[in-house]
C-alpha cells in the first residue's frame, strides 16, 4: 500500500518540454517507482497556461480539481470544469491547460512519460 498526503508534497514550477505556454506547477504525488508503472501529480495551471500536443504511450486520466480549464484533441477543444474527468486514449494526440482567464488545477493519472 502507498500512502501520500498532498499537503506533504511541495508544488515545482514544471520545466518538461511540453510546457508550452505560461505557468506550470506539479505536484508528483505518485511516482513509477513506488507503485510499479502509475504515477499521480496534481497539476495547475496559471491562467492562460496549456501544454503543448503530446501524447501517451497509455491511458491518461484528469480529474478537474479547480478552476476553469480546456482539453484539446486535434479534432476538438473542450472547456472542462470540477468534477469533470477526462481519459485519453494511448496515442491520442492532446493538450490541456487554463482558460485564458482562469486557473486551472487537475489531478493526472498515467503511465510512463509524455512525448511530443
Amino acid at each position: 500500500m502507498v500512502i501520500v498526503n498532498s499537503s506533504d508534497v511541495k508544488a515545482a514550477e514544471s520545466t518538461d518540454a511540453i510546457v508550452k505556454i505560461g505557468k506550470v506547477f506539479r505536484q508528483l504525488l505518485v511516482d513509477e517507482k513506488m507503485t510499479g508503472g502509475i504515477q499521480a501529480a496534481i497539476v495547475s495551471f496559471n491562467p492562460g497556461a496549456r501544454l503543448d500536443f503530446h501524447t501517451h504511450a497509455f491511458e491518461q486520466v484528469l480529474y478537474i480539481i479547480d478552476g476553469t480549464g480546456i482539453v484539446a484533441t486535434e479534432k476538438e477543444e473542450r472547456v472542462v470544469t470540477p468534477g469533470t474527468v477526462i481519459v485519453f486514449p494511448p496515442g491520442e494526440v492532446h493538450w490541456h491547460g487554463a482558460t485564458k482567464d482562469n486557473w486551472c488545477t487537475h489531478l493526472a493519472v498515467f503511465r510512463g512519460d509524455a512525448k511530443k
